[in-house]
């Protein structure tokens, strides 16, 4: 490899290194995601009290584990305007973007944009929605929070509620619990809850489940009919578990009821630690103040965003979406999730540009533009953010990790050579390419861009890849 390409890619890493190492927790997460966030894609590919009568969600607050450590982008010298103009245009011409393209690439060491095209078009964003979302998620919820997936005592003697949390990723029975993040445990929760049972003299008990965390739909109307079928995403509800999945290995099928899935899932787990359960398991709602029998809880939120970024995940996209309307006191659904995030968003200071029909991209209704997604990446290398580094830690890494370890990108012999030296999360949709990300240029400038085309007659990742190889080498 050439010095500059070394010094390059250790300049790179070193940015890097700086964005998601704060602290000793973080580094040992970042450890855990490189080593683990290598499968797994998507075809897509702070706080206010609640409203009155808006139920709290279940979560889990800490002290920050993050340290308010400043991270220092890269300070070198500014790339040549000219020079990145004139190859960014030359990209642009490539008929394979069709005829409605936006870009914006931005310093975040001053915030000026180097280059622009388009770049306040509101335009459909397809998965990197998801930078949006999460990007909220972490504003309003803060980046320690946890999802509580609880059981409590019903409202008679033996009865038994299990209230969902709005944690898709809360592994089932026959789930392998070996990836990165750490999931809660339904068989956890079980041999928690029967202890307590036991404890009290109980062994037989009638189950029922709460989903009214999440309310509206469970679809949102953006989203094409054989999304669910084909596995793209599960119904959206606040009880569910392996992401809706029938069996947690394969992508589909998804099941079509996952509160009740999980719920019998839980009846069975609590008969194998010896509570006998009544046969008929139905959805209940559970009495305000009931005494807590177990929970479990997921990972901290910051860890989920990685994982949602990085594997593109739908459906911990469209849960993130739903927690934030409870923390900005809007209804738990899509239309309360829309307005919850343009609402976080708007108070970091992007305040047009963001149109949301769901959390995830899946929609074609959403509309997002090239400018606010490059700011809000930009900001989660601000040391004014310290909370929002996981959006930079959370982009899959060009030829390494999640959407970008496929294979299929950064392969062409006008991108292959930034491999390992550009971040970004990525969405596709049917003629919708976009990329979205971070890069260190030549000089050790810390860059963000976002390349979006919505009307690609063909294809356009290649061209994608190779505009965000411009941006890294200039």
């Amino acid at each position: 490899m050439a010095r500059r390409d070394r010094l390059v890619m250790l300049t790179t890493l070193a940015v890097l290194q700086a964005l998601t190492i704060v602290t000793g927790v973080y580094a040992m997460t970042t450890e855990l995601s490189l080593s683990a966030l290598t499968s797994g894609s998507s075809p897509t590919e702070p706080t206010a009290s609640p409203a009155e009568g808006t139920p709290t969600a279940p979560v889990v607050t800490a002290g920050p584990v993050l340290a308010q450590l400043p991270v220092k982008p890269g300070d070198g010298p500014l790339p040549t305007k000219g020079t990145l103009t004139k190859q960014l245009a030359s990209a642009l011409g490539d008929d394979a973007l069709g005829d409605r393209v936006g870009v914006s690439v931005i310093d975040t060491v001053t915030g000026e944009q180097l280059y622009a095209a388009g770049a306040d078009t509101a335009l459909t964003p397809a998965s990197t929605t998801k930078i949006i979302t999460c990007s909220a998620a972490l504003a309003s919820l803060g980046p320690d929070t946890r999802f509580s997936t609880r059981v409590v005592q019903g409202a008679t003697p033996g009865a038994v509620v299990l209230v969902g949390g709005g944690d898709p990723l809360l592994a089932g029975p026959s789930a392998k619990r070996d990836g990165y993040p750490a999931q809660a445990s339904l068989a956890t929760l079980a041999a928690r809850t029967a202890a307590t049972l036991k404890s009290r003299g109980v062994q037989k008990i009638t189950l029922s489940y709460d989903t009214t965390l999440f309310t509206g739909t469970a679809k949102a109307a953006g989203w094409k009919p054989n999304y669910i079928p084909d596995g793209e995403v599960a119904p959206v509800y606040a009880l569910t578990m392996d992401v809706g999945r029938q069996d947690p290995r394969y992508r589909a099928p998804r099941v079509p009821n996952p509160p009740q899935y999980a719920a019998d899932a839980f009846a069975r787990l609590l008969a194998k630690q010896g509570i006998k359960v009544a046969k008929s398991v139905r959805p209940a709602k559970a009495p305000a103040g009931a005494a807590e029998l177990g929970r479990v809880d997921s990972a901290p939120l910051y860890a989920l965003v990685e994982h949602t970024l990085t594997h593109s995940d739908n459906d911990m996209a469209e849960a993130l979406m739903r927690h934030v309307a409870i923390k900005e006191g809007q209804e738990a659904s899509f239309a309360g999730g829309a307005k919850a995030v343009a609402a976080v968003m708007s108070r970091l200071g992007i305040t047009q540009g963001v149109s949301l029909d769901d959390g995830s991209g899946l929609s074609i209704r959403n509309r997002i533009s090239p400018n606010a997604l490059a700011k809000a990446i930009a900001l989660s290398g601000s040391p004014a953010h310290p909370g929002l580094h996981a959006i930079a830690s959370g982009m899959p890494i060009a030829g390494f990790s999640g959407t970008l370890g496929n294979g299929r990108r950064f392969v062409g012999r006008d991108s292959k050579g930034q491999v390992g030296l550009v971040r970004a999360k990525t969405g596709t949709l049917n003629h919708v390419n976009t990329l979205a990300g971070l890069a260190t240029t030549k000089d050790g400038r810390l860059v963000t861009y976002a390349f979006m085309a919505d009307r690609v007659p063909v294809n356009a990742e290649p061209v994608l890849d190779r505009l965000a190889a411009i941006v890294a080498r200039s």
